[in-house]
């Protein structure tokens, strides 16, 4: 057996480490690029989610590495990742690609199932080893998930263009190349020390005050994967913004894996603040994208931008509400929703005028010292036009 997976951001470091320490052959999909993108496009359905395009494409480059098992995950609910394996096994199929789809359904009561697709992957290792090589990878996704939370920040304020990415790169294949927990937590440690080095030289991009501040919310890939969402928070740090990500990897397997009595305190907190809007599931990340967004109104941000997969069913359902919390709160929100015919200038175009319209509407609140003014009509018109809800 030699395995893959979708590639989702740095979740390959996390899931590689763990099957290499059981001694399984694991192949770690290439870096997604266009050809990737091309392929997956080329072989899935039309109305198909992006992310399954991109995963359809990782697989059938994974294939020409001699690749012959695929893990994925299974889902429940309303949202279309439950069917992803299916529809994915039946195109590798069709092609004739002879690769197994190992799927990991969350257990629902029933853990026998799961449990068998573990002894699957992982040739019949005891739970207990399985355990100890989980518990290593998780060990690297929180790192992470750390030193990624000091990136924005340092990229805003670098002095020279491109040293935050190359901190961040070199921290990866340190963390990546950890032999043991000590050592990918020294290796963390290292990186967020260098990453604040950074931010604290001031650079700075933004002279005139603190820096924007504007939170990503959105379905978790997109999220995630720079290839799918345009490298947006790279985007927004060169314009001087710092980001802060709705969920990290460590998050989601927290919210959504964990069993109750060990889940996230973080997700009630997040559905009451969603409750006055969408008070009932609706798949994905929906109602996290909205009690998100109400979070991080009361945190003082200047903005939020939202986005989701074209056709994201949880998404467009959010998306539909989060104008009347943008009204309520007088808070701007953008809504991108993107797939393989998004283009890069178009969306640069929307992030600067978000991003002028957050400096102005800054701007006018300081000279009125107050939270809220009258946009003209002009401005209300142009922040229509690019999808902008909230008095921005």
């Amino acid at each position: 057996m030699r395995l893959t997976f979708p590639h989702m951001g740095p979740v390959h470091i996390g899931i590689t480490t763990i099957f290499r320490d059981l001694g399984v052959d694991i192949v770690a999909p290439p870096p997604i690029t266009r050809r990737t993108v091309a392929l997956g496009v080329k072989h899935s359905p039309e109305m198909a989610c992006f992310p399954l395009k991109i995963s359809v494409g990782n697989y059938l480059e994974a294939r020409e590495l001699g690749v012959d098992t695929i893990g994925m995950l299974g889902g429940v609910g309303p949202c279309r990742l439950g069917y992803y394996a299916d529809v994915e096994r039946e195109i590798l199929d069709g092609l004739g690609a002879g690769m197994e789809m190992v799927v990991l359904d969350p257990p629902q009561g029933k853990p026998g199932r799961l449990l068998r697709a573990i002894s699957r992957l992982t040739g019949g290792k005891p739970l207990r080893q399985v355990w100890r090589s989980i518990q290593f990878g998780w060990s690297k996704i929180v790192e992470i998930d750390r030193l990624d939370q000091e990136v924005p920040r340092a990229r805003v304020f670098e002095a020279q263009p491109g040293v935050t990415r190359a901190v961040r790169a070199q921290a990866y294949r340190l963390i990546e190349e950890a032999s043991s927990v000590v050592e990918a937590k020294r290796a963390g440690d290292l990186a967020v020390e260098a990453l604040r080095s950074i931010s604290l030289g001031h650079g700075a991009k933004s002279p005139q005050g603190r820096p924007l501040t504007v939170g990503l919310v959105g379905e978790i890939y997109m999220l995630l994967e720079p290839a799918a969402n345009m490298d947006l928070e790279e985007r927004l740090g060169r314009l001087g913004v710092i980001t802060r990500r709705a969920l990290t990897v460590s998050d989601w397997v927290r919210l959504h894996l964990f069993p109750g009595p060990w889940k996230s305190k973080d997700g009630a907190v997040v559905h009451a603040a969603a409750r006055p809007y969408l008070n009932h599931f609706v798949g994905g990340e929906g109602v996290e994208s909205v009690g998100q967004t109400v979070l991080y109104q009361r945190m003082g941000l200047d903005g939020v931008i939202h986005v989701g997969p074209l056709t994201c069913m949880p998404e467009i359902v959010a998306a539909s509400v989060l104008p009347q919390v943008a009204r309520d709160l007088d808070f701007p929100v953008m809504t991108l929703f993107l797939d393989e015919h998004s283009g890069e200038a178009g969306i640069q175009t929307r992030l600067e005028a978000f991003v002028d319209l957050l400096r102005r509407r800054r701007q006018r609140q300081r000279e009125q010292g107050t939270g809220r003014f009258g946009a003209t009509s002009a401005r209300q018109q142009l922040a229509a036009g690019l999808g902008v809800h909230g008095d921005a």
